[in-house]
């Protein structure tokens, strides 16, 4: 049998040339689809929470809101595990090489399928008793068992586009992805009002709106790369794992999914000590963060600009242009930060009026965690960034190991000791910033400690004379 060969093409209007010319601009336009995907994302998640909230009633809004720490918690590790996808696929781009590309890709989504199927399962049995440990009131605990259950069914489809889009953001498109889920969010948000106002299907309708929108952008991204005009082509009857790119999926991909993991994880602790003051501080909470998130997506895009632009960079052994990455995405993440932050605080009882109309009860919880959380929020930014440089670079391990340390321990440490001598409100949402500024400081520690070595190495590599 003839081997395929894979021709390396010259680059589509989609992708990017990361390791030419100036990066400022190039760093925009990566970050800005990125930015609107993340929003849109969030207005579909926010549209569950008003529909729930206006039709069903506040109860069915903690339900909800409820679960939401428990799904980050799952897209935490999918993104995660996706990460190591990303970044191979940058670095063999970088480096022109067509052929590990193609066996990242067909590996790639051979293993979202399998991880997706056994993590829906296991999410659909232990639904119950996950959110039993975490204290879920009993006038909410089966809306949420119900809604939890219908999203692990999509699982694998939510693993497939994580994964598609992954490689598609390596080479540097961003666009398509956008457009992929402006269609399935107008799915979204239609279905959401035909099964709740129409239907009357509570909790249920909202699910299965979400899981069908998940379906199509899934569906529209596997159509892309088996049309793509280049090495990320998808090919299915090549689909399968390659051994030895599997392995260095997972070398970083586990850890960056175990970081995520963790942040969520810890979030989930948080939750079950917001969950002990009632289900209006509850809703109150889901407000705020489904606010905040707006905060928390924009910024996110610029730690995937770091990872792809660090990774090709690294793959083509331009390791000067790695420090210039650094520079910019920071001043670029701190500067939305703060800015996105500013009128998430200044406009947060009209926000969460929106979630909660007319109920004063709710939006005053609400605003005890807004004022809090988005003050601070450039700081997570900025260690995401430090993050995904770090990761470029193939470092994966040291970031999963200082968050761990840095973010859940001293979260944990912050409940169980200042917390839980002053237990209101305030006191335990700062265990957000504190965390994310120590872990920021001790990432940029790690981040010149790992460039030096990139500078030695092209130190070694250029010829002296």
């Amino acid at each position: 049998m003839k081997k395929r060969r894979i021709k390396l093409l010259k680059p589509s209007n989609y992708e990017i040339d990361m390791v030419n010319g100036p990066l400022f601009f190039k760093i925009i336009k990566f970050s800005l689809p990125l930015m609107l995907s993340g929003v849109l994302q969030l207005l579909y998640n926010a549209a569950d929470i008003v529909v729930v909230g206006r039709y069903v009633g506040s109860t069915a809004l903690a339900a909800v809101g409820s679960t939401a720490s428990i799904t980050n918690l799952i897209i935490s590790l999918f993104i995660g595990l996706s990460v190591g996808t990303s970044v191979l696929v940058a670095q063999y781009q970088g480096a022109g090489e067509p052929g590990n590309v193609s066996s990242v890709v067909h590996t790639s989504i051979a293993a979202s399928v399998i991880c997706g199927i056994i993590i829906g399962t296991v999410g659909i049995i232990a639904t119950k008793n996950i959110l039993i440990a975490m204290g879920s009131p009993a006038d909410v605990i089966d809306q949420s068992v119900l809604y939890l259950r219908i999203i692990f069914t999509g699982m694998p489809v939510l693993m497939l586009y994580n994964f598609g889009s992954a490689i598609l953001r390596a080479v540097g498109d961003t666009r398509r992805p956008l457009f992929y889920l402006t269609v399935s969010g107008l799915v979204n948000v239609t279905l959401n009002f035909i099964f709740v106002a129409f239907f009357h299907m509570g909790v249920a309708g909202v699910a299965v709106a979400t899981v069908i929108s998940q379906v199509i952008s899934a569906v529209l991204v596997l159509i892309c790369l088996m049309q793509y005009n280049g090495a990320c082509r998808l090919i299915l009857k090549d689909v399968k794992i390659h051994k030895d790119k599997l392995i260095k999926i997972l070398k970083i991909g586990v850890p960056a999914g175990l970081q995520g993991t963790i942040f969520s994880l810890s979030n989930v602790l948080i939750q079950s000590s917001v969950n002990s003051f009632g289900s209006a501080v509850m809703a109150g909470n889901s407000a705020s963060s489904n606010i905040e998130g707006f905060t928390f997506i924009t910024m996110n895009s610029f730690h995937h600009a770091a990872l792809a632009f660090t990774g090709q960079n690294v793959g083509a052994g331009k390791y000067k242009r790695v420090k210039r990455i650094f520079l910019i995405c920071s001043l670029l993440v701190c500067s939305v930060g703060i800015g996105v932050g500013t009128i998430a605080r200044l406009f947060g009882k009209q926000l969460l009026g929106i979630y909660a109309p007319g109920n004063a009860e709710v939006i005053g919880y609400g605003m005890i965690r807004l004022a809090v959380i988005s003050s601070a929020h450039f700081t997570a930014g900025l260690m995401d960034v430090l993050v995904g440089m770090l990761r470029g670079m193939g470092t994966s391990l040291t970031p999963m190991i200082v968050s761990l340390a840095g973010v859940c321990g001293i979260r944990i440490a912050w409940i169980y000791t200042v917390f839980s001598r002053n237990r209101d409100l305030k006191t335990l949402y700062l265990s957000y910033p504190v965390s994310w500024s120590i872990t920021a400081l001790i990432h940029l520690i790690f981040f010149f400690i790992f460039f030096s070595k990139l500078k030695n190495k092209e130190k070694v590599k250029t010829p002296t004379g």
